[in-house]
């Protein structure tokens, strides 16, 4: 029986894994995130008003999580009982929309092919598409520069966090979980409107990323065994020297490998609507960055959620044999 359990819980994960990497986030199919917007928008636009802003955030993160979670826990067990196949097709649909690995993967190329082809300007609107800041003025070093802290930051709330949550609890918990990474997407921002009301949502990120980043970052350091040109030993160093600079607790962590890995430098002045913004660097600067530098992130990036699932299927099997 416990084998059994070891087993489904494998082919779910997996099952959901290649869907994602054959189909992505095709646009025929209804996507439960888009749905989450239109909550958060609509519950937003009725209570971020007023006074006791900040507790009304806090009403905002709970209804919506709990409401994610109850959801699709009902609509995964009513499956379950109709067949037990029923139940398992649910999981592995909603574990799918919860992950993006292909998607990720899609961007890092629409970026670099541009670049490629000498079309800075087409690179830097590429970009704009997946990041906050202004891309107008960039660089070439520079769009590539927002590209790979882009992969390596999305490594853990793309992809390995789902999968981690998606372990512990189902489709139910990996759900929750990108409702909390949606809710601090949307309103988790620094700013007059969402400072107070924003702050449960950025701090409940920040904690449902907190094991998963760091379990992302040794992933990453543990798959550049097989990658060729990767500086093992600075990766380790740096990220325990540059990790906390991140004004996030938990992105510093796969930047700052992926840079001390890829002997490189991130961070630095970003301007947001017009606004400097000078955040601390990671890695120690060597070289300017060019665009073979985001294949090459993508590289740690498949590493990491490799290795962190091949982590996860040990586990699974540990616990199996309990």
């Amino acid at each position: 029986m416990i084998a059994d359990v070891f087993f489904i819980g494998f082919f779910i994960l997996v099952a959901a894994i290649v869907l994602d990497l054959l189909l992505g986030d095709p646009c025929w199919l209804p996507h439960p995130v888009v749905q989450m917007g239109k909550l958060i928008s609509f519950l937003e636009r009725s209570l971020n008003k007023g006074r006791k802003r900040k507790w009304k955030g806090v009403l905002l993160a709970l209804m919506v999580v709990l409401f994610v979670y109850g959801f699709v826990f009902l609509i995964v067990t009513l499956s379950y009982k109709i067949h037990f196949y029923a139940g398992v097709l649910m999981e592995i649909y909603f574990i799918w929309t919860t992950i993006a690995i292909k998607g990720l993967s899609d961007a890092a190329k629409s970026v670099l092919l541009p670049l490629l082809d000498g079309k800075l300007e087409e690179a830097r609107k590429a970009l704009s598409m997946i990041v906050g800041r202004d891309t107008e003025n960039l660089s070439e070093s520079e769009v590539v520069r927002g590209t790979v802290e882009t992969i390596a930051e999305n490594t853990v709330d793309g992809i390995t966090a789902p999968l981690f949550w998606a372990m512990l609890g189902g489709a139910p918990l990996a759900m929750a979980y990108r409702a909390v990474n949606t809710l601090d997407s949307m309103v988790g921002y620094k700013n007059e409107r969402f400072l107070d009301f924003g702050w449960a949502s950025a701090r409940l990120d920040d904690v449902a990323n907190f094991i998963p980043a760091r379990l992302t970052a040794l992933s990453i350091w543990i798959s550049s065994i097989f990658i060729k040109g990767s500086n093992g030993k600075a990766g380790w160093t740096i990220t325990m020297r540059d990790a906390k600079k991140h004004p996030s607790p938990n992105s510093g962590w796969p930047e700052a490998m992926t840079a001390g890995l890829m002997g490189i430098q991130l961070g630095g002045v970003n301007y947001y609507k017009g606004i400097k913004s000078n955040r601390k660097t990671m890695g120690d600067f060597h070289r300017k960055l060019v665009a073979d530098d985001i294949p090459k992130s993508t590289l740690y990036m498949h590493g990491g959620w490799g290795v962190f699932l091949g982590l996860e299927i040990l586990l699974l099997f540990l616990l199996g044999q309990k």
